[in-house]
């Protein structure tokens, strides 16, 4: 009984977070951003990557700030887990592209295994309902250098292939996020067998 409840729980936590607007079985809006994997760019679609599978959307503040160098990391050492249960990864924050180049080759953050994503605008985040911040003066990152631009709230997505999204996830530690979007992809991947 005990135990029941608990995994309750947290499927209403997965399921419906204060924090976000969007909820299960919404619809997600789709998106083409410039990205960065490896330090190379290219141009993301999540249309193009749900045709793979579900893809797990994380929106983070800032790279090279605390707490995103600690989720970018524990994606990419986690990126095997993702991908054996089917989903893809993409981040997506403020930053611009040049500063996503370098933190998705850094083997300390995404390691050349996350793909992020440049929403310099924002408005990527505002579709998904997430609050976004001003940049604050005189804010520095991780290695000295100013942040000039302007942070949306960390949050997940697992998004299905049809365009809906399964679980979200927010509210947590950075550690905590990663763990319960896989706890989602790897649901999923047991109710479709």
């Amino acid at each position: 009984m005990k135990r029941s409840l608990i995994a309750c729980g947290l499927a209403a936590l997965l399921a419906s977070p204060a924090f976000a607007a969007l909820k299960v079985g919404d619809t997600a809006p789709t998106f083409t951003a410039p990205a960065s994997l490896a330090g190379k760019r290219f141009d993301y679609s999540l249309q193009e990557g749900l045709k793979k599978g579900p893809v797990v959307v994380y929106f983070y503040p800032s790279a090279f700030t605390g707490g995103c160098n600690l989720q970018a990391h524990t994606f990419a050492v986690k990126h095997a887990q993702f991908t054996a249960a089917g989903a893809s990864i993409v981040g997506v924050s403020l930053d611009s592209i040049a500063r996503l180049d370098e933190f998705s080759a850094d083997p300390q953050y995404c390691g050349g295994k996350v793909a992020v994503a440049s929403d310099v605008d924002g408005k990527i985040a505002r579709a998904y309902d997430l609050k976004v911040r001003e940049a604050v003066a005189g804010r520095k990152d991780t290695r000295g250098a100013e942040l000039d631009h302007g942070y949306a709230e960390r949050s997940t997505f697992i998004v299905t292939p049809d365009g809906r999204i399964a679980a979200t996830v927010g509210d947590v530690s950075p550690v905590d996020n990663v763990d319960r979007a896989l706890e989602a992809v790897q649901k999923l991947a047991r109710s479709s067998r």
